[in-house]
């Protein structure tokens, strides 16, 4: 067998290559869900993605025989280095992502070339996979490779997991998503808790208001770096992210879906509700063209979806663990579901990601008589 090389891209067509990769290696899966290409190329382009206003990425092929078989991004965020090391990151912490490799071999390889870097960089430990951002798709998909991702999830070949471990990875945490029957109600102490909530003059559940988008995310920015601050992996979402990521998912904003909770007036929860976008371009096979853009555009004008995800919900630290919280976490996810399911034909939510001992996440999915059915596993090693 040929030599395994590897290179840093540095051209166009390495870009393409790059890209390419992960729908060759991936095709096969009839669950996996090929990404547009058009955003993937987004995400790794310092030009469109805001997270590389505090971070840098190199990415690496491996070829074998003039063919590409892997691919990896070794990359440093400095808003981790400034975290305090109880919370998983902290100084010395460097990344990689983007995974993909033919077998073990080429993974083995790619792997290696990732810490090299992180360590030519002065780095003392790795973590991944992390694609870029932990905001965007972080863990190793370990459990739940019998059904397709919802929006913005991963999903990966089962057989990267030993690989991994091979190499002396071991778990740093446990990332776990929530699935449930949202045609269906929930449990009658839950339907109490939110009917009286819904009578104390307190509380006000509303829907966001689109046309005042801006103000409407710095209100969400604020809650989320504020209820999520102590989080294990917490990142603080920057501006520029921000900028970026309104852009991308504007488009699949519906007013119904996201709401924010007020406590005398003041803003203290929120829920963010996505319509399953990955059902609308699974069968574009990562192209708009030539008439997959009319096909969305269609969609998106009033989705009818199977699924509906929570990626974001949040309550002000200074509620966490009182009743308030948890009844203003039952009335957003209660209010949110006869949405979804009068307005959207859906009958299936899932709620995550959410770290696997994160206490009152799992308290609140549990009682809605939710089940865990995908697991991703963040690894980490010393370099």
């Amino acid at each position: 067998m040929s030599a395994i090389t590897v290179r840093p891209v540095l051209s166009k067509a390495d870009t393409k290559a790059f890209i390419e990769l992960a729908y060759r290696l991936n095709g096969d899966d009839p669950h996996w869900v090929p990404p547009l290409r058009a955003e993937v190329a987004a995400t790794i382009d310092p030009k469109k993605n805001g997270w590389f206003s505090h971070a840098e990425a190199q990415l690496f092929l491996a070829e074998r025989g003039g063919k590409v078989v892997g691919r990896i991004s070794a990359h440093i965020d400095r808003l981790a280095l400034e975290m305090p090391r109880e919370q998983g990151f902290g100084p010395g912490t460097g990344f990689w992502g983007l995974f993909e490799a033919e077998d073990a071999e080429v993974a083995k390889t790619v792997i290696e070339t990732a810490e090299q870097w992180l360590r030519d960089k002065g780095l003392t430990k790795a973590i991944g996979p992390v694609s870029l951002s932990i905001w965007e798709e972080p863990g190793l998909l370990v459990k739940g490779h019998d059904h397709s991702p919802t929006v913005l999830m991963g999903h990966h070949p089962a057989r990267y997991q030993g690989w991994i471990e091979a190499l002396g990875y071991t778990e740093a945490k446990k990332l776990v998503t929530y699935e449930l029957n949202v045609a269906q109600e929930f449990p009658p102490l839950i339907q109490r808790i939110v009917s009286n909530g819904e009578k104390n003059p307190r509380i006000r559940i509303r829907k966001v208001d689109k046309s005042k988008f801006a103000e409407e995310a710095a209100i969400i920015l604020a809650i989320l770096n504020d209820a999520w601050s102590d989080n294990w992996g917490f990142i603080p979402l920057t501006q520029p992210e921000i900028d970026d990521v309104g852009k991308k998912l504007k488009p699949l904003v519906f007013e119904d879906l996201i709401r924010i909770a007020e406590l005398d007036g003041e803003p203290v929860a929120f829920m963010v509700t996505l319509p399953d976008l990955n059902e609308a371009i699974k069968p574009l096979k990562g192209s708009l063209l030539p008439f997959g853009w009319a096909k969305l555009l269609l969609w998106l004008r009033r989705p009818q979806v199977l699924t509906m995800r929570v990626p974001l919900m949040g309550v002000v630290k200074r509620l966490q663990s009182s009743r308030m919280a948890s009844q203003l976490a039952f009335m957003l996810i209660e209010q949110i579901r006869r949405a979804a399911v009068s307005n959207y034909g859906a009958s299936r939510g899932e709620i995550g990601w959410i770290l696997e001992d994160n206490q009152g996440m799992v308290a609140i999915a549990d009682a809605i008589e939710s089940h865990v059915n995908r697991e991703y596993l963040i690894y980490h090693k010393p370099i």
